[in-house]
């Protein structure tokens, strides 16, 4: 068996300046928005050489890129993780809706350029990780699905549809909270997770108030 390799100084130095970069971009993004700033702007904030940032990527498009991806991708893993574990359809999506939100509470400039400059922008990089953004979707549908099989969801509704409706009113709670048009603090956070829930599953749920009755 071949030993663990172990990350150099050299490798380390790199990577800690790769982060350094992207945390300052992060900051940039969420101040000025993506398209108002500048290369330059991210550098100065980073404290490097305006050269150093290309030494890590192409252009600001790859660092953009790359802030989503990263932190997308942890929901991804977050999702099919939660969607594994023996538990009933409420509490896993009360699981995604917690991390959504806490990632909002720990790191707010994250989510909003996740969210201003990717997801919601339809015309350029929203476009560009459609098949990303909708692998999240597929799979909270199949959550669903999955549900409506077992007889706890209303299988009159498609399971795609309420898949969009949980991550919509996730996406609205988190606009209203960039754009300072609702509360924070930890009860409103707390809150906000079972109003999410509420709102979904209360609608979804078998027997649910304004369920068509039979006969």
């Amino acid at each position: 068996m071949r030993p663990e390799r172990r990350p150099t100084a050299r490798s380390k130095s790199a990577q800690d300046k790769r982060r350094l970069i992207l945390d300052a971009a992060v900051r940039v993004f969420a101040r000025q928005g993506f398209h108002a700033c500048r290369v330059s702007d991210i550098a100065d904030e980073a404290g490097v050489a305006y050269g150093l940032v290309y030494h890590y990527f192409d252009s600001k498009d790859e660092v953009l890129d790359t802030l989503f991806l990263e932190r997308w991708n942890v929901m991804l893993d977050l999702i099919r993780a939660v969607d594994a574990e023996p538990k009933p359809v409420r509490e896993k999506l009360g699981a995604i809706a917690a991390f959504i939100v806490e990632s909002y509470r720990h790191d707010p400039d994250v989510m909003k350029v996740i969210i201003v400059e990717v997801t919601r922008a339809a015309n350029s990089f929203g476009a560009t990780h459609i098949g990303t953004i909708r692998e999240a979707y597929d799979l909270i549908a199949g959550m669903i699905a999955k549900a409506q099989a077992e007889g706890v969801f209303n299988a009159d509704i498609e399971a795609r549809f309420a898949a969009m409706a949980f991550y919509g009113t996730i996406e609205q709670l988190l606009t209203g909270w960039i754009f300072e048009l609702l509360p924070t603090g930890e009860e409103y956070f707390e809150r906000a997770k079972w109003l999410v829930v509420e709102i979904v599953c209360g609608g979804l749920e078998v027997g649910a108030v304004g369920e068509p009755s039979v006969g």
